[in-house]
Parts: structure tokens; sequence; C-alpha cells
């Protein structure tokens, strides 16, 4: 496999630290308000990398933090007078029902900020010792970004423009050095007990802490395989990860980054703060959530994508495809998956998760299944290899996994449904009393409300034409 390294800023040869093992790190969401589509993104394009290397034969351990205390956080408890883990707990349900709509797999480890606050003392301490890291007079510990030789090797970020972005504050030995440890604020704050006195964690360290707990290698020049996240985390959150590892431990914390790209809408970068998040719960009242994961994963995940419901529509109309082609095969078993297209799209995903390559392998899948029937309508043995082909696919792609008929009622409502059913049951019993002029009238009074229906030896199926 192959994958861009972002801090070399080339593509190279992916070799894992153990052989036929990864582990692999993951930035989570702050959690003080639901998920939008640039988290989506960011947990597609790693669910993808991590269900590629799965089908490449490697055992793959997968982990994903949640940031349950922040300034964010500390707002909203004193807003809403709910306490840090009602409001956290809340945000974390609602993600992973949100992820879980999407077809993202659930993380191996998920570790909390808080639950880990024993790691970032060790690694603080460390630091401090170290004389990589010095305490102001109101509890503050910063990381002194002059003791790293290697600070901004990652992101190449270093410059002005970037170094600007950061808050100025005069306590600090230089502009780019960051906090580790918060000393207590006051009564509007949230604070533990610490060896360095009442404070709360600095964002960066709670990851390169929770990674040495939780995952790391001990016995090799880096801790993980990969560490990932979105393209804006690069600088200053990555690179300042990078650096209090090094320092504490003597260890690189990655062997290669990974970084997507953002999601925008009208040109704009996904940002609350420019006040055009678009949350996934939103979309998911519209969209069914495998939709949105096929939209989401059909660009190239270092390319910006700029969300609008034209291309997005078009991309269903793709998947609609695989639906069509598996509602042919609908009933039959899976054999064996086809060699050549399982080694066909993981070659395309092989190159740097090259999906453009690996849909086009999909797409002529489909093209050539339904010449084939159109055919040879009664051969049983491709059938039962095009099945498992889809079922492959979903292994891989998260996609194709509902049932065909289903995925084809996406949209309507329980209360049409029910009609819907309601009907299908009338025709059924006009059928067999041989009332066949009002079972015709059911199907196309179903006709007029844009439902098709198809008798099979399971019973009647139906769908939206």
């Amino acid at each position: 496999m192959r994958i861009y390294d972002s801090a070399k800023k080339e593509l190279v040869d992916f070799t894992p630290l153990k052989d036929g093992e990864v582990r692999i790190y993951a930035c989570g969401p702050t959690v003080y308000d639901d998920a939008h589509l640039g988290h989506a993104r960011s947990s597609i394009v790693f669910d993808l990398l991590r269900r590629t290397l799965i089908a490449l034969g490697y055992k793959v351990t997968f982990m994903k933090n949640f940031t349950d205390i922040d300034d964010k956080i500390i707002k909203k408890v004193f807003e809403t007078g709910k306490s840090l883990e009602e409001i956290t707990s809340y945000y974390i349900a609602r993600y992973l029902e949100d992820m879980e709509a999407l077809g993202v797999l659930r993380a191996d480890i998920e570790p909390k900020a808080t639950e880990s606050l024993d790691a970032m003392f060790e690694m603080i301490k460390g630091l401090l010792e170290k004389g990589c890291a010095y305490q102001t007079d109101d509890g503050d510990i910063y990381f002194d970004t002059s003791k790293d030789p290697k600070y901004c090797t990652l992101s190449k970020k270093c410059d002005e423009e970037s170094l600007s972005r950061i808050e100025p504050n005069p306590k600090k030995k230089n502009p780019a050095d960051f906090a580790l440890w918060k000393g207590c604020k006051g009564q509007n704050d949230i604070c533990f007990d610490s060896p360095f006195g009442r404070g709360r964690p600095g964002w960066h360290i709670e990851c390169s802490a929770m990674i040495k707990k939780y995952l790391a290698y001990a016995d090799t020049p880096y801790q993980i395989d990969i560490h990932g996240g979105g393209m804006d985390l690069l600088f200053p959150h990555h690179e300042n990860e990078a650096a209090q590892t090094r320092c504490a431990y003597g260890q690189e914390l990655a062997h290669y980054w990974m970084h997507n790209g953002f999601v925008t809408i009208s040109g704009e970068k996904m940002s609350k703060s420019l006040g055009n998040s678009f949350f996934i719960k939103d979309a998911l009242k519209v969209y069914d959530g495998e939709i949105l994961r096929f939209y989401l994963l059909s660009t190239h995940y270092r390319s910006n994508l700029n969300f609008n419901e034209v291309d997005l529509l078009a991309s269903k109309k793709r998947l609609d495809k695989l639906y069509r082609l598996k509602k042919r095969l609908y009933g039959v078993k899976a054999s064996s998956v086809d060699k050549q297209f399982k080694k066909a799209l993981l070659d395309a995903l092989g190159d740097d998760l090259n999906i453009s390559k690996a849909l086009a392998v999909v797409d002529e899948f489909i093209k050539e299944a339904n010449d084939h029937l159109d055919n040879d309508p009664k051969d049983k043995g491709f059938k039962r290899q095009a099945i498992a082909n889809i079922e492959f696919l979903t292994q891989l792609l998260g996609i194709g996994g509902k049932d065909a008929f289903s995925y084809f009622q996406l949209g309507i409502d329980e209360a049409t449904k029910e009609r819907i059913e309601k009907l299908i049951q009338k025709r059924l019993e006009a059928k067999k009393a041989k009332d066949f002029e009002r079972a015709d009238t059911i199907r196309e009074e179903l006709k007029k409300m844009g439902i098709a229906i198809m008798d099979t030896p399971s019973g009647t199926l139906w769908e939206k034409i």
C-alpha cells in the first residue's frame, strides 16, 4: 500500500512498524455540540483506511478520542446549568448515533480526556523535569517549543502568518509555546486536582498522553503507525503533539501522518465560527446515512469537498445502480468473491485510497453483471458470485449492505408505508379470490402513488418508482 505522508509531503510505501499489525489514531470530536459534515468526512476517510488495511490482511487497532473538557464545554455547562458529565455524555451518544447511521465502524479504543488525566500528569511531569516545560505564577504550564529542534518539521507552518493566528500571551517565552496545563481561573472554571495545582489540561496534551497510555509501541522509534485527522489539525495541534511526544519520550509520535481535506459550502471551510455548519443530524432527516456516506466517500480524501445537493443526488443515482443490480439478485446466496474484482479494488485503494479508481471498478462490475444477466438470467453460479462481490463491497466500502427493496423505500413516511402494505394485502386477497380485475385496479392505484410491486416466492415486494 502507498499513502500520502503529510510530514514528507509525498506518496510513500506503507510499511508497518510490526509485521501484520497496524495501529491508527484519529483525532475525535470535542463534545459540546452535534457533529457536522466535517466530522463525518474525517470519520468516513479513516474508516475507509481501516477497512482497506483489514482487507489487505492486517490486524488493525483503531483509536479515536473524545475531548470532554474544553473552553466551549465549560461555557455550555454554565449556560445550561447541566453538569460536565451530562453534556459530554449526551453529545458522545449523539455522535456515536450519527457515525452508526453513516456506517462508520466503532473504534477499538475510545478514551475520554477526563478519564486519562493520570497519563497527562505523568507526561507533564516528565517535560518539566527535562526542562522542556515551565510553569507560570498563575499555575499555567507551557511547553517550551525552543527545546525541540524538530519543531515545525511536520507542518512546515512556523511562518509569521501561521504564528499570528495563535493567541498572544505575555506569559509565554516564545509565541508558539502552548499550554499543557491551565491553572484554575476562579468560579467560572472547571478544575481537577493535580500534582501542579488545581486546573485542567490543555488540548494538545491529551492526544499524546492517551496514545502513550492505550496504543503506543514501547520498543520502536515511532509510537504508532498512522496518526490522522482533518487538514485543519496539522498546525498547531498535530505539530504540538509531535513535539511534546519527542521531548517527553524520545520517540516520534507516528510513522506516518494522514490528513483529509475540508468540507466546504459555497467555497467556505466548514466552521462553526463562519456560521455555515451543516449538522449530520439535519442531513439525516433528508438523506439516508448510506447515501451521505457514499457521497462523502466519492471524493478523494485529500481533496476539499464542496457540499451541494446537486452532486449528492448525482451520487445517489450512482449508488442506485448497485442496488438495482442487487434487486436482480434477490434471494440468491453468496458463493465466493471474484478474485480479480477483489484485487482490482484493493489495488485501487492501495494507491493512497484512490476512490475514483475503485468506484470505476464498481461501475464496470455493475455494467458487466447486468449485461450477463440480460443474456443469461438463470446463471445461478454467476449470481452467487455477484452477490459475494457486493458483500465484499459492503465490508470494504460500507455500501450495498441494505435489503435492495428497502433501499428503494427510503424517504417514505410510516403512514404512507402502512397504506401501501394495506393495499398490497387487499390485492393478495383479491388474487386469492380470483378477482383479478380488482387486483389489477389496486396495482394501478399503487402505481399512481409512485409505487411499483413485484411478486416473488418470498411475497410481494414494493419500491418507489
